[in-house]
């Protein structure tokens, strides 16, 4: 009986995660429309059809409040109306924006003005018909010269850890900020190149602007300007070369980017107005949404959908079964070699175990999953082929076989090199 009640009680969970995922709200950053590069206004776009939605803010027409956190003063439209808002640390979007972040919990568009040194957000959870903003000035934001680009926050998202992460042009400002009602924000230092990659974090030929965007695993990606993807270890601040996104247009720059509820990567220009267009993390070929808006470019998507999310469903139903149900790992009928893993595949050999369905899953020494395969067993030996994802990390993982029913058969440690 008990074992039944947690399973229902994980079942609804894992069922939960899964529907989290669906219909989130996804912001962009724009200008006034076709051949406007002014990012100062705030869209509700939806994903699915590249489709502007809502008009949350817009310059020069919307009215608002802006509160200092720290002063608790307030200024709105109006002190505003007389002045140059495109310079102003009065108004919201002032010095104009190229990272933001949305964090659902709190229901806070955060982002930061460019050369501007503060972190602001805005509050999506009241009803008023005026936005309220609040605005909280640190050095931390700050570049150390206002009109240095390669000290300017650009790329911003918020983690599967529920923290914000914010990351300079140059990649050696890289900060973790809490979603409290005062922010608290912490210098990580510069994210690192891992050994082997190919394009650097810090080129500002192929790495500097575009966005972040974060998995279900604690992982971030960049999604630079020129169409470079790194995946960024928060805890190591290690930033791994994936690739070069395919399929693009010419001269489109990749400065927005979110995740859409099928889990694909979909990206949008602030230079080139061509629509959005989506892709998946495996092979980074880029797909145009068709009849997606023309008309608004984006130097920013927010949502709050996490890459791979799908997968860490999974890694949490393969871990419920594991909690509950007895494991078996005679090392004798089913071996995983070769061991060390060198040429990036490795192999499972089934012996002797019943036909059925089997689920080989790789994990990291946590649990967490990082890619499955499911295969069908007849009767006799029989050998799988599993190839590792590009950009594998070096080190210690987990090789678990699970049964028709999720008991894991298997469970084994592999080295890859």
């Amino acid at each position: 009986m008990k074992n039944k009640i947690l399973l229902s009680a994980l079942f609804v969970a894992g069922t939960l995660a899964s529907q989290a995922q669906q219909n989130k709200k996804t912001f962009a950053i724009t200008g006034d429309g076709n051949n406007d590069y002014v990012w100062m206004n705030i869209r509700q776009v939806d994903l699915g059809t590249g489709q502007v939605t809502k008009n949350l803010f817009e310059r020069s027409k919307t009215n608002f409040t802006l509160t200092d956190i720290n002063s608790k003063q307030t200024v709105n439209q109006l002190t505003t109306a007389q002045g140059d808002i495109f310079s102003s640390v009065n108004y919201p979007t002032g010095t104009f924006v190229a990272a933001a972040a949305y964090d659902a919990r709190t229901q806070k568009l955060f982002f930061t003005p460019m050369r501007m040194g503060e972190l602001r957000w805005l509050d999506l959870s009241d009803r008023n018909e005026t936005p309220k903003f609040f605005s909280m000035h640190t050095e931390l934001m700050a570049a150390a010269t206002p009109g240095d680009e390669a000290t300017n926050i650009t790329r911003m998202v918020i983690g599967a850890d529920g923290n914000g992460y914010a990351l300079s042009n140059d990649g050696n400002r890289f900060l973790k900020f809490t979603t409290a009602k005062k922010p608290v924000i912490t210098d990580l230092g510069n994210l690192i190149d891992a050994d082997g990659s190919t394009v650097s974090i810090h080129n500002k030929c192929s790495s500097w602007g575009g966005d972040m965007i974060a998995d279900a695993f604690g992982k971030l990606y960049v999604i630079s300007a020129s169409q470079s993807v790194f995946m960024i270890d928060p805890a190591t601040r290690i930033a791994t070369y994936k690739g070069h996104i395919q399929g693009l247009p010419a001269g489109y720059t990749t400065n927005a980017a979110a995740v859409n509820d099928d889990g694909e990567i979909v990206v949008g220009s602030a230079i080139k107005f061509d629509g959005f267009y989506k892709m998946k993390l495996a092979d980074l070929k880029a797909v145009r949404i068709e009849g997606s808006d023309i008309k608004y470019n984006a130097s920013d998507f927010a949502n709050a959908n996490l890459l791979l999310q799908k997968e860490a469903d999974a890694s949490n139903s393969f871990s419920m079964a594991g909690s509950v149900l007895p494991i078996v790992t005679p090392a004798s009928e089913t071996k995983v070699f070769p061991n060390p893993v060198i040429n990036a595949q490795f192999n499972v050999l089934f012996d002797g175990k019943p036909e059925g369905r089997y689920t080989i899953v790789l994990s990291d020494l946590a649990g967490r999953a990082i890619q499955s395969k499911t295969v069908s067993i007849t009767k006799g030996s029989q050998v799988e082929k599993i190839n590792l994802n590009s950009g594998m990390a070096k080190g210690v993982y987990l090789v678990k076989v699970l049964n028709e029913n999720k008991a894991i058969v298997l469970t084994e440690k592999i080295i890859v090199q």
